[in-house]
């Protein structure tokens, strides 16, 4: 196996960066070019199906099959001129990527030739093979059946010589087997109960839509070290693998310049981005070594969302052709920087107005604080569900650490905002003056500085922090779909809204003013949920013993923390909102209970294969090497000088024979306790049983494997080591 590593290296070596042409200088010329977006609808569409398509858009409204037979057969043309000979309804299934089954345009004409053909009725709705597909027991494996249905607001595009179509995902039965329908309908829940609260402010609010743009953190890896590592290409992260003497430590990594053969890869991909639509805008070196980051412009989160998907599908391709291996997992390397996906999230109108950022009179400034307290509510009410959405078994080796936030949930909004919420709370008198004086006095503070944005400093360890116009949901994992925190999150906030409507709106029916009942409410809320708020180190030890203090859930088990989806806020958010039934959530926790247990499985028998096959029989020719050293030189040496010169050879032999005896006596304890947790039915049982009794093994075998690994000869030891795939260009 060693010289497969030397092999490796020796690749790795002769790469060259790989230029690649863009089609034109001006993004502009060819941004969007495999989108079948508004524009080139008006060239292939009809007046009155372009119109449907617009108002479908806009509204959420039905489109007719006699539209959809237009719609389908302009796509069509579209895709043909552009090359394309399939179509696919590409949609999110609960599993960590994509799905899409490819179809030719071929059928038969009426006169028995080829023609190419695409009607409404496949556009609409397809019956895909959805067997294999996790449902958490919604539908027995022999059932197949399921449907995707197209989803209007997010465009078709091209894919090499394939149409997408976006669609949703649904059983037999209509129930959602994806992420993007409980997004939509979450979304629509939101709009709804934020327009109406938006209309105690301006009656001109008909659309409230929440706005995502997310930052997508990765690590590249050249693929000849990648295929020299089976825990790399079987779990995406290194199961064995001691530091380097230099990863992080100077911070020159961050923000330097970026290796020539690393920014042909970003070019190259941001290329392909923008043919898609997708509006990467930022690139740069991350912290740890062999990390970066690319961020868009912020759009639509379900359009965001897809977008994210598809950019991850997209530099997973692009470097292959660069001889790279992109990891998108949450803690690829140990002891360095994990991977994060920021989740930088605001709210909008349809009248241009960001309801996250401050107004430039006291009416507006209240609008602001009405759904900046509202959110402030929310993440307390559901500081569970939030971590719930994020806490996954490759994210919880992330969080706590390393620049990534814990798992205590709290919001950070800034010495300015803070101040402004605890005047808020006081009682402050009134005297007769213009409505928009009132307003001003009522509040305490004339009016919040536009200059906010600069007010306050970020605080990088905080999980939910208030960045001048939007909040960054910094916990969410780099592999992760957007979609579940997004859901959990818009979902929540529709939930308070309608709340908050429905407390403002009694005590207007009990005679107060409309902005006194708004600040009434506010400041009962704000009363409520102060606890959250936190300015300082989310990392100390000072800050878990008074969150503790102030009654603040710090759960690190996933299992534990998925099982707050059981929860009776659950309820509220989601079966109360429409966005799941009760059969829907049910399975959407077995299902994340499933791929948790799996997913340490597959780490448990990747790892004893590992230490069995690759690592022991090592460490066994080293020492046995060492023995052969010990014999050879009792033979050179006298009695007394061998004694002299023995010792530290001999000691060597007994580390090297106990850190063997220790991990094969582990690894045979670790296949007994699968054995054990894998006799279990349950799901949720089952998960917790491989949380507490076969995921500790992993830790403790490394550390021995990697005290090995300190101590055995370099030319032997068969994995590419952390120096190597760090710092190797």
């Amino acid at each position: 196996m060693a010289q497969f590593r030397t092999i490796a290296f020796q690749e790795v070596l002769k790469r060259q960066p790989k230029k690649v042409e863009a089609p034109s200088n001006e993004v502009t010329v060819y941004f969007g070019t495999k989108v079948f977006d508004l524009v080139k609808m008006q060239k292939y569409l009809s007046k009155e199906a372009y119109r449907a398509v617009k108002k479908a858009i806009a509204e959420g409204s039905h489109i007719d099959r006699r539209m959809a037979d237009q719609v389908a057969a302009g796509m069509r043309d579209w895709a043909i001129d552009n090359g394309a000979t399939h179509y696919t309804h590409w949609f999110h299934p609960l599993t960590d990527g994509t799905a899409e089954k490819h179809d030719g345009f071929i059928e038969f004409g009426d006169f028995g030739g080829p023609v190419e053909s695409f009607s409404g009725e496949l556009l609409v709705q397809q019956e895909p093979d959805a067997s294999s597909f996790p449902s958490g027991g919604i539908r027995n494996t022999f059932e197949a059946r399921g449907y995707t249905a197209w989803d209007v607001s997010s465009p078709a595009f091209l894919v090499g010589t394939t149409l997408c179509i976006p669609t949703v995902f649904v059983s037999y039965t209509g129930e959602a087997l994806d992420y993007k329908a409980p997004l939509l309908k979450a979304l629509n829940e939101l709009n709804k109960a934020a327009t109406e609260v938006c209309h105690y402010f301006d009656r001109k609010v008909t659309r409230v839509y929440a706005t995502l743009g997310w930052e997508q953190e990765y690590f590249l890896v050249d693929e000849a070290f990648y295929n020299a590592r089976p825990d790399l290409i079987l779990t995406g992260r290194t199961l064995v693998g001691h530091q380097s003497a230099k990863d992080q430590q100077l911070d020159d990594h961050y923000f330097s310049s970026i290796p020539e053969r690393v920014k042909a890869f970003m070019e190259d991909f941001e290329i392909e981005a923008y043919k898609l639509g997708i509006p990467v805008k930022t690139r740069h070196n991350e912290v740890a070594p062999n990390q970066f980051e690319c961020a868009p412009i912020f759009e639509e989160v379900n359009l965001a969302n897809d977008h994210n998907q598809l950019i991850m599908d997209v530099m997973k391709r692009v470097a292959r052709r660069h001889n790279f291996q992109v990891l998108f997992h949450e803690k690829p390397f140990a002891g360095i920087n994990g991977s994060g996906k920021h989740n930088n999230w605001s709210l909008a109108t349809d009248t241009g107005v960001n309801l996250l950022s401050p107004g430039k009179n006291p009416k507006s400034n209240l609008q602001f604080l009405t759904f900046l307290v509202n959110v402030v509510k929310t993440v307390y009410d559901n500081q569970d569900l939030l971590r719930a959405s994020i806490l996954t078994a490759g994210n919880s080796h992330r969080l706590g650490a390393n620049e990534a936030p814990p798992a205590i949930l709290s919001i950070f909004l800034g010495s300015t905002l803070s101040k402004v919420l605890d005047d808020l709370v006081k009682n402050v008198p009134t005297t007769k003056m213009s409505p928009e004086k009132k307003t001003e006095l009522k509040l305490g503070i004339g009016k919040i500085p536009e200059i906010l944005l600069d007010n306050t400093d970020r605080n990088r360890t905080s999980p939910f922090a208030f960045t001048g116009n939007r909040f960054e949901f910094r916990a969410v994992g780099a592999g992760a779909n957007c979609a579940a925190p997004m859901i959990v999150l818009n979902g929540a906030l529709a939930y308070q809204l309608k709340q908050f409507k429905k407390d403002v709106d009694a005590l207007i029916a009990k005679g107060r003013k409309k902005d006194e009942a708004i600040f009434q409410v506010l400041r009962q809320m704000i009363k409520e949920s102060k606890d959250i708020l936190f300015e300082g180190d989310n990392y100390s030890e000072e800050w878990k013993e008074e969150a503790a203090r102030r009654g603040l859930t710090n759960i690190t088990s996933v299992p534990e923390s998925l099982s707050t989806y059981f929860s009776e806020q659950a309820r509220k958010v989601f079966i109360e909102n429409g966005i799941f039934t009760e059969r829907e959530l049910e399975g959407r926790v077995e299902v994340e209970f499933e791929k948790f247990t799996k997913k340490i499985q597959i780490e448990a028998r990747v790892l004893g294969d590992l230490v069995i096959n690759h690592i022991i029989p090592t460490a066994v020719q080293y020492q046995n090497k060492l023995i052969e050293n010990v014999k050879g030189m009792k033979e050179i040496f006298g009695e007394e000088e061998y004694k002299e010169h023995i010792g530290d050879r001999l000691d060597l032999i007994r580390e090297i024979s106990s850190h063997v005896s220790v991990i094969k006596k582990m690894v045979y304890e670790m296949v007994e306790a699968r054995k054990v947790a894998n006799k279990l039915e349950n799901e949720r049982e089952k998960a917790f049983k491989y949380d507490q009794t076969v995921r500790p093994y992993l830790d403790k075998i490394r550390y021995h494997v990697d005290k090995l690994e300190r101590v055995i000869d370099d030319e032997l030891w068969p994995l590419p080591k952390y120096r190597e795939m760090l710092f190797t260009r």
